[in-house]
């Protein structure tokens, strides 16, 4: 492995503040153009990624500048407070000097941080599309490996073919407007999901700051109450996406499946946002899911809209020197 231990002549490198979100995501849409051919980052996205309680931006976000235009970005985080470590890792496909030094940088802190949890190695996880504007080739290279596949899928909404399903009987769906209901959406969350690649456990403060609570719209948000279950399933979904309307997640007790809620939970998104004037909504799906999650979103119409690989790092920790 080739290793750029110096910041290339000519470029400087500074941490993010939360005041670069407008630029770092102007970078990501110009990279969004090259790889999905729209803009697809919203800058709330970013200010929310900046703002997070739990990432230190001194330490664990870069950017790169050529002549003061924003040429990379990179941001790290530790949800598992063990040997996993994720990372956001965007720079322009024309720079490939600058994206090694970032790596160099992102992986060696990554390791730092998995080192202070105890660990014997970092687990680092990093998403990127299937086409992206990276260079795989140099990414190989450095030990990186594909272990999962996910796809944006995405449907067109109209009023006359989306309404509103009415529920199956023994079905009662409420928004989670009221702090309770919020807190049991978080539990039906963390327990459908347990099972999932890639989940990681999270308090209920944690995940409050990990979708942005304060921005949260709670009226889009439902829980399914089952007569004899009791609360069985949560649909979580945003509107505050310019290209489509979003599905978060639908997560359904094990007790539960084979019901059809994931069926009605998916329809009663279709419905809501197209009353809502929506005319485009979309999600994201694990293609190895064996709750045949991809089966059922391909079945209601839903289609590829882009694909997205989870790119695996492994790097032992080296003992201290004595």
């Amino acid at each position: 492995m080739t290793s750029s231990t110096h910041l290339p002549s000519g470029l400087t490198a500074r941490p993010a503040t939360f005041d670069d979100a407008a630029a770092v995501c102007a970078l990501l849409n110009e990279i969004d153009l090259l790889e999905v051919g729209r803009a697809d980052t919203e800058l709330s996205e970013i200010q929310a990624d900046l703002k997070h309680p739990e990432v230190d931006l001194e330490q664990d976000s870069w950017l790169v500048f050529d002549d003061g235009r924003l040429i990379a970005y990179g941001l790290l985080w530790d949800e598992s407070g063990g040997e996993r470590i994720d990372m956001e890792y965007w720079p322009l496909p024309d720079r490939p000097q600058a994206a090694r030094h970032l790596l160099d940088l992102m992986e060696a802190r990554a390791e730092e941080r998995a080192a202070a949890n105890g660990v014997d190695r970092a687990v680092v996880h990093l998403h990127l599309n299937i086409d992206p504007a990276v260079d795989l080739h140099a990414l190989r290279g450095r030990g990186w490996r594909v272990v999962r596949r996910y796809n944006s899928m995405a449907r067109q909404l109209s009023t006359g073919a989306d309404r509103v399903p009415v529920p199956p009987p023994g079905v009662t769906l409420r928004p989670c407007l009221a702090e309770p209901d919020r807190r049991r959406a978080h539990a039906l969350l963390q327990t459908s999901f347990a099972g999932h690649f890639d989940f990681q456990p999270r308090t209920y403060e944690q995940w409050l700051d990990d979708i942005d609570a304060e921005r949260a719209d709670w009226s889009l948000m439902w829980i399914a109450y089952v007569d004899g279950i009791g609360d069985a399933a949560v649909l979580r979904t945003h509107n505050d996406r310019t290209s489509m309307a979003w599905i978060g997640h639908i997560g359904v007790l094990g007790e539960a499946r084979g019901r059809g809620l994931g069926s009605y939970l998916l329809c009663h998104a279709f419905g809501h946002y197209a009353a809502l004037g929506r005319d485009r909504i979309g999600l994201g799906v694990d293609t190895d899911n064996s709750s045949g999650a991809l089966a059922l979103y391909e079945r209601h119409g839903m289609t590829l809209d882009f694909a997205v690989q989870t790119w695996e790092l492994i790097r032992l920790i080296r003992p201290a020197a004595s």
